[in-house]
């Protein structure tokens, strides 16, 4: 019986840098980079300095980077990076660096930049793991990663009751409530 990890498309890292290629959050599927920062601080800013002059705003670009495949974007100030193995599809990965960019404008409310990201860390974390859980893909749709990071149902579109919401969420539902009721 063929080794589930084989026959599955595996991703082998996550990265968002920022505008001048600094690490914004990682996750590291492999082996290869989990002994050493140092490692992975290398790979991100050679990674990034071959990256950089690119135009991949609007689409994503696709390169092969030190035998691995690269499909990349940038929004604002924010560069995603997925990373894989050459033998994998380009496409899926493609997949993959949009239902991590469309889940991260969905729950960031389209400002999309280091700083809205760096406050809500916590949301960008949990839909990576939405997204990718030990290299494996679990899901690509954009709504349905956003809606299980905040816990909305598919019916009503609310978050429940408070005690099922982060403190963030919490945070952010009553300052959505303030501002109703302000204006």
């Amino acid at each position: 019986m063929p080794d589930v990890k084989t026959c599955l498309p595996m991703v082998k890292a996550m990265i968002l840098l920022d505008s001048e290629g600094k690490r914004i959050t990682v996750k590291y599927y492999t082996k290869e980079w989990a002994s050493s920062v140092k490692e992975q601080s290398n790979f991100e800013r050679s990674l990034f300095s071959k990256t950089a002059r690119t135009n991949a705003r609007g689409e994503p670009e696709i390169i092969m980077f030190d035998n691995f495949i690269v499909v990349y974007k940038f929004i604002s100030d924010v560069y995603f990076y997925v990373v894989a193995s050459v033998d994998e599809n380009e496409i899926i990965m493609a997949q993959v660096l949009q239902a991590l960019t469309e889940s991260t404008q969905a729950l960031l409310r389209s400002s999309v930049d280091k700083k809205a990201i760096l406050e809500n860390l916590d949301l960008v974390l949990v839909a990576m793991d939405e997204i990718i859980d030990g290299g494996i893909i679990f899901e690509t749709d954009s709504q349905q990663v956003a809606s299980r990071v905040t816990m909305r149902g598919k019916d009503d579109g609310s978050l429940g009751n408070l005690s099922d919401q982060t403190l963030s969420q919490a945070f952010a539902s009553a300052k959505e409530q303030f501002s109703k009721h302000m204006l």
